[in-house]
């Protein structure tokens, strides 16, 4: 058996990461819980890593609760073998390798998935691979091809270039057939982000981006900018988009608010919209995991689609993952091996 397949029949007992009050990353410690039975239309995951992301390191600081019904133990992704069925799932089987957003759980040696919302692993792609690719895949392609209609030819102005999500634009939009900028807050950065896909890539902290992207678009702007920052940003975004440009945010690092000139707004004919994936019901979700089948998984399963990694660690280690997270040196994803 390797080792990361599921035992015939899951204990009764597992290992998971939990907190009891909300604070900084020492306080996630490890707990023993019930692993939990699949109920209709899920499967139960034997975890082989779990993808650590933003929205875990901001549920830990106590201003993200988890949805009704959802696990209150951190992670969003899982990669691992499915070790038992719930009534009502068809085409997966126990022993079947898949990755999974979940809404919750993933900091753990068992985790609930949503059928609809597993992806089967293919042959040549490794399993921490496989862990870091839901929650990205499923974001960029949701608000980038979606929401926002990116298509062949326009322009995507991406800020965080080497976070998961920037890494995942980066190479999903190239894939795609879009030119990407990228803002880094380094030289190095910036260097690595053009090694992973980037058309250009701008350190914010040394210039102004949106005078080097009026530059690198000789005046014209971009079609569409991916926004993590919001704040203070919105509104230099906006000056960064050409005429029919569409704005979209996923996160708000940079504060709630915004003031914007809605004259612009509307003499420029922009679209402002922007979306959180956690909340949204299983059957969106499970309709978005078909589109990423049908349109980004194939290119996964040819290997021309793999996540930037970053650093392994143990679970027990997640304390430290998040540090890193924090401290913002990782460049894509950070992976906790169960």
């Amino acid at each position: 058996m390797s080792a990361d397949a599921a035992p015939a029949n899951p204990p009764a007992t597992m290992t998971a990461m939990g907190y009891d009050e909300p604070g900084g990353p020492e306080v996630l410690r490890a707990e023993t819980l019930d692993v939990p039975v699949p109920g209709r239309g899920e499967v139960l995951v034997k975890v082989a890593f779990a993808g650590v992301n933003r929205p875990d390191v901001v549920q830990r600081q106590g201003n993200y609760p988890p949805p009704p019904g959802a696990s209150p133990i951190p992670g969003l992704e899982i990669s691992g073998t499915v070790a038992a069925v719930g009534e009502g799932v068809d085409g997966i089987a126990v022993g079947e390798r898949v990755c999974a957003l979940v809404a919750g759980g993933g900091y753990a040696q068992y985790c609930i998935a949503d059928a609809g919302h597993c992806l089967q692993v293919p042959a040549g792609l490794a399993m921490d691979e496989a862990a870091a690719l839901p929650e990205t895949l499923f974001t960029v392609w949701h608000n980038v091809f979606e929401r926002c209609c990116a298509r062949e030819g326009e322009t995507l102005l991406v800020h965080g270039g080497t976070s998961g999500i920037g890494t995942m634009a980066t190479m999903l939009g190239r894939a795609f057939g879009l030119t990407v900028i990228v803002t880094c807050g380094s030289p190095d950065k910036c260097a690595a982000a053009l090694g992973i896909g980037a058309h250009h890539a701008i350190d914010y902290k040394a210039t102004d981006f949106v005078e080097e992207v009026a530059r690198i678009t000789e005046g014209r702007g971009v079609d569409l900018v991916l926004d993590m920052v919001a704040g203070s940003y919105v509104p230099r975004n906006l000056k960064c988009l050409a005429p029919e440009g569409r704005h979209v945010t996923i996160a708000v690092q940079g504060g709630t608010r915004a003031e914007i000139n809605m004259a612009v707004v509307m003499s420029r004919r922009y679209t402002l919209t922007g979306s959180t994936l956690r909340p949204r019901s299983a059957q969106f979700k499970t309709l978005l995991a078909q589109e990423i089948r049908d349109n980004a998984w194939p290119l996964v399963a040819e290997g021309a689609l793999r996540p930037v990694m970053d650093t392994r660690f143990p679970l027990a280690e997640a304390a430290a993952a998040h540090a890193r997270m924090e401290a913002g040196d990782h460049i894509g994803k950070i992976v906790l091996e169960t």
